[in-house]
């Protein structure tokens, strides 16, 4: 067991129980009591309250306020990755609130944790073609969670234009680039459209209603039917 990870396993075990004997702590995490007493005092010195009385054991102080969901080393290895992701190829709203969250997480977690998390060596490259990527992609948010037909100048991979009124409802992150899950209004049909293909758009103050045949199950399903991937998860 890593040292981030007995530290949090160790909170969680005060948790759990009123009081707890370094003996028994140590039964629990497969350790010595001396790595107890260590952990303890790295906790200490963390500044989470852990109270200790001789003959009786160890608990904590009733300042202490953690986040009611804890989190092993490897999910906050996850989360870092995720939030450098999203920073290299979202919008930089939402990159900015990954970001926001992630340091709500860090300045929650215990010394030992949060410094792991700082030495995460997971990383995602940030490049001019990633940043083109991500254009339009806000817009293209707003315009799905308040169901706005978007109008776009579009290029095909010929680099032909055409205009097209869409009803924008879900976007999608494929490893090298985003395409936009919509109803395309001229072609009568589910259409993908890559976002950084997209020469101008408008989203416009006309509303669109989804139903069981024009909306994101119907679009989901129609792409699975024509050899795609399921894109559900």
């Amino acid at each position: 067991m890593r040292r981030a990870h007995r530290l949090l396993r160790l909170v969680q075990l005060l948790r759990a129980r009123k009081v707890a004997t370094a003996a028994e702590l140590a039964d629990e995490l497969g350790v010595s009591t001396r790595t107890v007493y260590r952990a303890v005092r790295d906790l200490e010195d963390a500044g989470v309250p852990v109270e200790g009385e001789a003959g009786v054991g160890y608990r904590l102080g009733h300042r202490l306020d953690l986040p009611a969901m804890t989190f092993t080393p490897t999910e906050l290895e996850a989360l870092v990755l995720g939030v450098r992701m999203v920073s290299s190829w979202a919008d930089p709203e939402l990159a900015g609130s990954a970001r926001s969250a992630l340091d709500r997480i860090r300045g929650a977690m215990p010394g030992p944790l949060a410094r792991a998390m700082d030495a995460t060596v997971l990383f995602s490259a940030s490049t001019p073609w990633s940043r083109r990527a991500s254009d339009h992609l806000g817009q293209l948010r707003e315009a799905i969670a308040c169901r706005r037909v978007v109008s776009l100048a579009y290029e095909d991979g010929k680099g032909q234009t055409s205009q097209r009124d869409v009803w924008p409802l879900g976007l999608y992150f494929w490893g090298t680039r985003w395409t936009l899950g919509a109803w395309c209004v001229l072609r009568e049909d589910f259409r993908n459209f890559r976002p950084d293909r997209i020469a101008s758009m408008t989203v416009t103050d006309q509303r669109f209603e989804t139903d069981e045949n024009i909306g994101l199950d119907a679009f989901l399903a129609a792409m699975k039917a024509r050899g795609g991937p399921d894109v559900r998860t």
